[in-house]
C-alpha cells in the first residue's frame, strides 16, 4: 500500500477543521481518522493490481560510450480496471536513466509504451533492475505498488576516439602499396605493377627490360606482404588500472588497439585479440580476411582492470601455445613499469622474440613530464626528482627492450594510437612484417 500526497493534505485539512471547530475530543478525532482510513482502504481496493500487469521490452542493446540509447517498456493491462499511476524503469546509477519516473494511464484491455533514455558514463553491461508500477485508486489517496522483473541488458562499447586518425593512416598505406599518386617504394616482396618513373623514385626500382622496350623510364612498384598475422595483447593487470588524466590506462590502450586493428584489417592482414592478466579475460580469433573491429569492440566492452599482478610466464606461454608456429607480429599494450617488466617479462622475452616480432606499446603519463620540469620550492624539487627518476627507469627499460630486438612505442594518451599505427606502417615499409 502506498499513500499519496493528496491523502496527507486531506489528513492535514481534517486536523485543521477539527481544531477550528472547537470540537477537539477523542470521539471526534476517532471518527475523522476512521473516515480517512476507510477512504484509503476503498482506494486501495479499487486500484488496479500492478502484479497483474504484463511487461515486455524492446529497444537498443548496445551503444558507444558518450552516446545515448533508448529502451522502452510496454505495459499491458489484462484486468477490467483502469490503471492510473506512475512507472519507474530502474537502472544502475552509471546508466544515467531519464526520466526517473513517468505518469502512466492504461485502460482495461489496452497497453502503453514508456520510453527511457540511457546515457552511460562507463563501459560495460548495464542491466535493468526492474520496473516499479504504482497504481492509484479513483480517489487519488492511496494505491498499490509492485516491482516487476523486466530483464534487459545494454552494452556500452569503447568510444573509439582514434577513429579520426584512420583516413590519414590509410592514405599512408596506399602510398606504401603504390596506389597513390605520390607513390613510394615499399620493401615488400610482392610485385605490384609497372609505371612511369617520377623524380624521387628509388633508382633500384627501375625495370631496365621494360624501359628498353618503351620510350621512357619504367619502375616497378612493390607492395608489402598481405595476409600477415597480428596478435594484439591487452594487459588487464594492476598497472592498467592507473588513471592517466581522467581515464584509466586500460581505456587508452583499448583505443590504440582498435585503431591498429582497423588499419591492419584494411591492409589485408589477419588480426587476433587477447586480453590477459593471470588468465585470458577475452579472446577474438580471426576467421579470415577483413576487419575484426566489431568483434574486438564487443570483447573489450565488459573488460575491467584486475587488481592483480600480471603473470608474464602465463602470457608468454599462452601466446606461444595457442598461435602455432607461424611467425607474427605480437603487439603487447602494457605499462613500462620497471619493476614489473624487469622481474617478470624481460627474462622470458627471448622465448617470444625467437619466434615472433614483438612490439610493446605503453601509455605515458604527461603529468610525470610536467612534474619533472617543475622548479621552485623544496616540494617542487622533490616532485621533480621523483618524476625524473621514474622517467629514467622508463628510458632504461625501453633501451633494454630495444636491445633485445623489441619495437617500443611510448606516447601520451593523445598520441599513443597514431604512434602505434605509424609503427605498424613502418614495419611493413621496412619489410619486417
Amino acid at each position: 500500500m502506498v499513500v499519496t500526497g493528496r491523502a496527507v493534505l486531506l489528513a492535514l485539512a481534517a486536523t485543521v477543521a477539527v481544531a477550528l471547530s472547537g470540537l477537539i475530543g477523542a470521539e471526534v478525532t476517532a471518527v475523522a481518522m476512521g473516515v480517512l482510513v476507510a477512504l484509503l482502504a476503498v482506494d486501495v481496493v479499487l486500484a488496479a493490481s500492478p502484479k497483474a500487469m504484463r511487461l515486455s521490452r524492446e529497444g537498443d542493446t548496445s551503444l558507444r560510450l558518450g552516446d545515448s540509447a533508448t529502451v522502452s517498456v510496454t505495459v499491458a493491462n489484462p484486468t477490467r480496471r483502469n490503471l492510473r499511476g506512475s512507472v519507474r524503469d530502474a537502472w544502475p546509477p552509471s546508466a544515467r536513466a531519464a526520466p526517473r519516473r513517468q505518469p502512466l494511464r492504461v485502460a482495461a484491455g489496452e497497453r502503453r509504451r514508456v520510453r527511457t533514455t540511457l546515457t552511460p558514463t562507463r563501459r560495460g553491461d548495464a542491466r535493468a533492475a526492474g520496473v516499479t508500477l504504482r497504481s492509484v485508486g479513483p480517489l487519488g489517496l492511496a494505491g498499490r505498488q509492485r516491482t516487476l522483473p523486466a530483464p534487459w541488458t545494454v552494452r556500452t562499447l569503447p568510444p573509439f576516439h582514434s577513429r579520426r586518425h584512420l583516413p590519414g593512416k590509410l592514405s599512408r598505406l596506399r602510398e606504401l602499396e603504390g596506389q597513390h599518386t605520390a607513390m613510394v617504394r615499399g620493401q615488400g616482396s610482392e610485385f605490384d605493377s609497372l609505371r612511369d618513373y617520377v623524380p624521387g623514385d628509388d633508382v633500384r626500382s627501375i625495370d631496365w627490360r621494360a624501359t628498353a622496350r618503351g620510350e621512357g623510364v619504367v619502375v616497378r612498384t612493390w607492395r608489402p606482404e598481405r595476409d600477415r598475422r597480428i596478435l594484439i595483447v591487452l594487459d588487464t593487470g594492476r598497472t592498467s588500472a592507473g588513471r592517466v588524466g581522467d581515464t584509466p590506462r586500460l581505456d587508452h590502450a583499448m583505443d590504440a588497439a582498435l585503431l591498429l586493428a582497423a588499419l591492419a584489417g584494411k591492409a589485408g592482414d589477419r588480426v587476433d585479440f587477447m586480453a590477459y592478466d593471470r588468465r585470458t579475460r577475452a579472446q577474438v580469433r580471426s576467421s579470415g580476411k577483413g576487419s575484426q573491429v566489431g568483434r574486438i569492440v564487443e570483447a573489450m566492452a565488459p573488460l575491467e582492470a584486475e587488481l592483480v599482478e600480471s603473470d608474464p610466464a602465463g602470457l608468454v606461454g599462452t601466446v606461444l601455445g595457442t598461435q602455432g608456429r607461424t611467425r607474427r607480429l605480437v603487439v603487447l599494450l602494457t605499462d613500462l613499469n620497471a619493476a614489473a617488466l624487469e622481474e617478470g617479462l624481460l627474462p622470458r622475452l627471448p622465448a617470444l622474440t625467437s619466434r615472433h616480432l614483438l612490439l610493446v606499446a605503453a601509455v605515458r603519463d604527461p603529468a610525470v613530464d610536467r612534474m619533472a620540469a617543475e622548479r621552485g620550492g623544496a616540494d617542487a624539487l622533490y616532485r621533480a626528482a621523483a618524476a625524473e627518476r621514474t622517467l629514467g627507469e622508463r628510458r632504461r627499460v625501453t633501451a633494454e627492450l630495444r636491445r633485445m630486438g623489441v619495437e617500443v612505442v611510448d606516447a601520451d594518451p593523445e598520441h599513443i594510437a597514431p604512434a602505434l599505427a605509424d609503427a605498424y606502417i613502418n614495419l611493413k615499409a621496412r619489410g619486417r612484417l
